[in-house]
């Protein structure tokens, strides 16, 4: 139960200092970082309750942290987990949108399912095609609803199933190396969580674009 206990109190700090909680927990349980690591992953891209989780800036700091000589983690075997991690995450929600997606959406005033957030994915889609299981992987909450929506809409499952693989690959390793080459700079070290907020932020704004974009063609088109 203890443990049970601490990771849910990881999971609350983590959302207030990403970078604190992670060294600390590092420090405390070793080798188990990995289990918790692989969780969170699967988590984020597996649930659609769970879009609020870490993602770019979890793989950043979990890769800065790796090569660091005062710990057992290994970033080889901590990339292919959680490789794997965002590769089932992602196939676990297809099955979850394929199967309960309509129903999940079916209530308007849900606080967890937001029809906004379907919206907002399925623009993603418009615009990339299947390309989106792979480019989604970049922006958080649509990552955590693509292969969700890709499930509600029947998309074939060999077909996401490649795309899946592709987009889980880059994006963990390309954070995940990110934070072994930039995190081992005496700056970042040091500046770990401005560097966690300038990824969050990034990461986000294409986001944020397509909203104001949204905004001002629905006053254009009331005006």
């Amino acid at each position: 139960m203890e443990i049970l206990q601490n990771i849910w109190d990881f999971f609350l700090n983590l959302l207030r200092d990403t970078g604190g909680t992670l060294d600390i927990l590092v420090s405390e349980y070793g080798l188990w970082v990995y289990a918790i690591l692989f969780l969170i992953i699967f988590c984020e891209t597996g649930l659609v309750v769970t879009p609020f989780l870490p993602g770019d800036s979890l793989l950043f700091l979990a890769g800065a942290i790796a090569i660091r000589p005062d710990n057992d983690l290994q970033v080889y075997w901590l990339i292919i987990l959680l490789i794997i991690a965002a590769i089932i995450g992602d196939a676990t929600n297809y099955t979850i949108g394929r199967f309960f997606g309509k129903q999940l959406f079916g209530n308007k005033n849900s606080k967890i399912f937001k029809q906004k957030y379907l919206d907002q994915t399925n623009n993603f889609y418009e615009k990339h095609g299947g390309k989106t299981i792979i480019l989604a992987r970049f922006v958080p909450i649509v990552r955590t609803f693509a292969p969700f929506v890709a499930g509600i809409g029947k998309m074939n499952y060999t077909h996401f199933f490649s795309f899946n693989i592709i987009g889980g690959i880059s994006w963990v390793t390309a954070f995940c190396l990110l934070g072994v080459f930039i995190g081992r700079l005496e700056w970042v070290e040091k500046n770990l969580d401005l560097v966690v907020i300038l990824i969050i932020f990034i990461s986000i704004l294409p986001a944020i674009t397509e909203t104001i974009k949204g905004f001002y063609k629905k006053q254009k088109q009331l005006s």
